[in-house]
């Protein structure tokens, strides 16, 4: 087997280094350690196969030479099926690899710019900060701001990563070997047994299977999402906090900075019911105790550590009164530490978690208490306990004891509690809307709620929600789908007696669109016991609107201006603080009307919802349901944010982290925390430097907008809804089928048992089109748009270049549709055209989607000022050109084995194959679900 070896380095402070050229020589390492592994395992004739495929598909993306193509082609369709399924993990794990590489690049970067360069990097909060100082942001508006500040990233379980945790958990150690090279100054026999370590982890990737034999359970989910905090989390968020700490200290050190937790991350696992029948109550509560124990477990280690760390003794130093009384209140007895109070302390608090532990969650840690004690009724009660240390530290000459582990202990108590994270409660109107109804009928109030109209559930909800009465009756028997419902309210209600409020503080109305939605969701909680009606009401979650479809986001403001004027609601919000937090869906939203129109109907709902807030002295939170795709709403989450329209932030924002991208963003601890930074950072220069309001006073952006829009919108529904046939040529021409049947998710892709467009999650839709290289939902419409705008307004371009320069928002819109057309490829997308079985219908829609590519392209590059896709993104451009020889050959046997496959063949390694082939292309474009 050959040895590969990492070549010498230049430092990362010389000027005449390359700075991309580290990122060279691990992709080669990595490829060089892939191929002899292939070449080991599977013989030289498989090798062979694979080489040949890579060297002539490199030759046509780098030289346009067509005849490597059709080698290319010659030679995978005659593939045997093993040599085929050898074939595609190979090119699969070499950008899996490649991914490896470039975060690591990142983090290399990173800390080159932090050495190198005395401006903080774009991005940082560093240089947030700076922009604030320059915006005459004063220290009293800048601490007010954090006051009352959220950021929440909502980690979700929706099914685009289609990777498996074993093979996620490899790549952190491919990830930390090759790290160990950059950081490490390492004797040769140290580097010979890492690139031992790396050279094994290479073939321990090769030797896991990429696939799940059985779709993901809901618990198999929860588990997913909790590693993120061992992994991340845990680390990362106290950290941060200290960063910001410390520069807000520099900046103003006459005030003081005791930052509340403002960032928490949350979850939908285990409580997502939208479609997907496997969350129940049972579920739910399982999914609190897998999190309770998680961070209880981090505590307890963190606790066993730090006692270690401070075997101080009373014969060189003093303690406080508060301090002697915990350790005299520890089950520890031996004479050994008699003199170590922190030490003894801490046994005791030890013992209090373990019997915490217990008695939420029936956990025996594995490390056993030295004796019984009291649990901890709350995490308040812990976190007294932690502050009890940490102020014997610093009154007694120890401050500087305090600085790591103690004080990151302290922030990571009172960010994670004893829950871990708040679970999001999801569910679609429609269900609560027939569980409403089955009360209502069965307490004899109205017999046909369904029927009623707007105004007349308004007023009988009204009503009920200020009665006492209760609907509900145990002596009576519910439908199965009534009886899931409450049994979660009811569930929620324990949950949070026994972990505590924060554990479960939103409940979300999929698809609302009426005043009535939220009111029938505030009659279930009244009938659960999280509503508490009378003089003074209480509400113990927030009722959340979730407007996903065109019409509803146009209709948000007004529905929410409407609801507000509700004397009975607004007592519910008084009771929650005067804040209301409203979801936004950019997935549906966009499957609805297209991608320009969905982006603008969010914005504009967003400067309505701002200003009918405002008006009723509401503190607005948004929620963005963005997905890793820009066709559900992805793409850079800086820009995101510094593209919000005035008053939308306010300091407050939660947003969704979906699918791969949850993996991308979260699976390194440095990445991960620079994500967090990146959300802070852009949260705080939204909330108090009024960019909207720079760019265009007169409303023209506005106006040129709603009329590209409005044209966009028609292109699109005419295109995807009242095309013949289209949806045929959707079915035939992507795997959305193989897609569906693949294990990546425990939620169905439809929301019925359909086969409508319509009933299609968003999250299957984008992915079918991004495997076929199209991408179309997150570019169709705009070519048409501009085109036709143009011919209206012929002198019009230099507006529409003004607005790129100009408004953060349009120049983000362009910017994500640039970076989906680059990882688009037409003449791959024509051959998966040729999987429909009727070629007029494929040719028809077809040449219409390629006028539109061809339109949209020459009108982006026109208004951008580029040349090419990607020209003002060189490491992203630099990153696709790597890896199209590799996802070419990749598509190429997905087509060719669905052709096989939709033809009737019925050989099980036909739809393995096909399989490993979505891995693979989703593993090469990144962010495609």
């Amino acid at each position: 087997m050959t040895t590969s070896k990492a070549a010498p380095r230049l430092p990362v402070t010389d000027p005449s280094a390359d700075k991309d050229q580290p990122l060279r020589e691990d992709t080669r390492l990595l490829g060089r350690l892939l191929g002899d592994v292939l070449r080991d395992q599977e013989g030289e004739a498989v090798f062979g196969v694979v080489e040949q495929v890579r060297q002539t598909s490199v030759r046509f993306n780098r030289d346009g030479d067509e005849q490597a193509r059709q080698e290319m082609a010659d030679i995978l369709d005659g593939l045997p099926l093993d040599t085929a399924h050898s074939v595609v993990r190979a090119f699969s794990f070499f950008l899996h690899l490649a991914n490896i590489a470039e975060d690591q690049h990142h983090i290399r970067r990173n800390r080159d710019h932090a050495i190198a360069h005395s401006r903080p990097r774009e991005g940082s909060l560093a240089r947030a900060l700076e922009r604030l100082d320059e915006a005459e942001v004063t220290g009293d508006m800048l601490k007010d701001c954090i006051n009352h500040m959220l950021v929440g990233p909502v980690l979700t379980a929706h099914p685009t990563e289609v990777q498996r945790k074993s093979i996620l958990s490899l790549q952190r150690k491919v990830a930390k070997l090759l790290d160990n090279t950059d950081r490490t100054r390492l004797t040769p026999q140290e580097a010979e047994d890492n690139q031992t370590e790396l050279e094994a982890a290479v073939l321990t990737l090769w030797q896991t299977r990429l696939l799940r034999p059985q779709r993901l359970a809901v618990i198999d989910e929860v588990k997913n999402v909790v590693s993120y905090f061992v992994d991340t989390f845990f680390s990362q968020l106290p950290i941060l906090y200290s960063q910001l700490e410390t520069l807000l200290k520099r900046r103003h050190p006459a005030r003081d900075w005791n930052l509340p937790p403002f960032l928490k991350i949350g979850s939908w696992v285990g409580g997502d019911r939208d479609g997907n029948p496997f969350v129940t109550a049972t579920i739910l509560e399982e999914a609190v105790r897998l999190q309770s124990m998680t961070v209880l477990n981090h505590y307890m280690t963190e606790i066993h550590e730090l006692g270690a760390e401070l075997p101080l003794s009373l014969l060189l130093v003093k303690v406080s009164p508060e301090l002697v009384r915990l350790a005299e209140q520890s089950p520890d007895q031996s004479p050994h530490r008699a003199d170590e109070p922190y030490r003894r302390a801490m046994i005791g608090i030890y013992a209090r978690l373990a019997a915490t532990a217990w008695t939420l969650n029936h956990h025996e840690p594995v490390r056993h208490a030295v004796g019984q004690a009291e649990p901890y009724a709350q995490a308040s009660e812990f976190l007294t306990d932690l502050n009890i240390l940490a102020v014997s530290l610093k009154t007694h000459g120890g401050a500087k004891l305090t600085a790591r582990r103690l004080q990151r202990l302290i922030l990571a108590a009172q960010v994670f509690g004893f829950h871990l994270a708040p679970i999001d409660l999801r569910q679609n109107s429609v269900v609560h809307e027939r569980t409403v109804a089955e009360l209502l009928a069965a307490a004899g109030s109205v017999a046909d709620y369904a029927s009623l109209d707007e105004d007349s559930r308004i007023a009988l909800l009204t009503a009920e929600l200020t009665s006492p009465r209760p609907l509900y009756s145990p002596h009576l028997t519910y439908s199965e789908e009534t009886s899931g419902e409450l049994a979660i309210f009811h569930a929620a209600r324990k949950i949070k007696d026994k972990y505590g409020d924060a554990t479960i503080v939103n409940s979300i109305i999929s698809m609302a669109n009426g005043i009535s939605d939220q009111l029938e969701l505030a009659l279930l909680l009244k009938e659960t016991g999280l509503l508490k009606v009378g003089p003074a009401p209480s509400l113990s979650v927030n009722i959340i609107p979730l407007f996903e479809t065109i019409e509803d986001l146009r209709q948000g403001p007004f529905i929410m201006d409407k609801l507000f004027s509700l004397p009975v609601y607004r007592a519910f919000l008084k009771s929650r603080g005067d804040e209301q937090e409203v979801m936004l869906g950019y997935s549906d939203s966009n499957k609805d009307g297209g991608f320009l129109t969905s982006g603008w109907e969010l914005y504009k709902a967003e400067i309505g919802l701002a200003e009918v807030f405002s008006r009723h002295k509401i503190r607005l939170r948004l929620f963005h349901g963005r997905g890793g795709s820009v066709g559900r709403g992805g793409g850079p989450s800086y820009q995101a944010i510094l593209a919000q329209p005035t008053g939308a932030v306010s300091g407050q924002i939660r947003i969704t982290e979906q699918g791969e991208v949850i993996a991308s963003k979260y699976g390194s601890p440095e990445v991960g925390r620079r994500n967090l930074e990146v959300l802070v950072a852009a949260t705080l220069e939204t909330s108090l430097v009024d960019l909207e309001n720079k760019v265009e006073p007169d409303g023209t952006f506005h106006d040129a907008m709603g009329r590209l829009s409005d044209l966009a919108f028609h292109a699109y529904r005419k295109l995807v809804y009242e095309t013949p046939g289209f949806n045929d040529y959707f079915r035939q021409s992507t795997p959305i089928s193989e897609i569906s049947d693949l294990n990546i998710g425990s939620r169905p892709a439809s929301r019925k048992k359909s086969t409508r467009i319509e009933d299609l999650r968003a999250i299957p839709w984008v992915f079918s089109w991004s495997q076929c290289r199209l991408m179309l939902p997150g570019w169709f419409g705009f070519g048409s748009a501009v085109e036709t705008w143009l011919a209206e307004n012929p002198k019009g371009l230099p507006l529409l270049q003004r607005m790129h320069r100009d408004w953060p928002f349009f120049r983000t819109l362009l910017s994500n549709m640039d970076m989906v057309l680059s990882k688009s490829d037409l003449v791959i997308a024509s051959r998966y055209a040729t999987l429909v079985t009727d070629p007029v219908l494929a040719e028809t829609i077809f040449s219409r989607i390629k006028e539109e590519w061809h339109l949209t392209r020459n009108h982006l590059l026109a208004i951008s000022g580029q040349t090419a896709f990607l020209a003002d993104n060189p490491l992203l451009a630099r990153s696709m050109r790597t890896r199209f020889p590799y996802l070419d050959p990749l598509n190429h046997l997905q087509i060719a084995l669905l052709r096989r496959y939709r033809a009737g063949e019925s050989d099980a390694r036909l739809r393995r194959g096909i399989h490993l082939t979505i891995n693979g292309v989703a593993a090469g474009l990144r962010n495609s679900g």
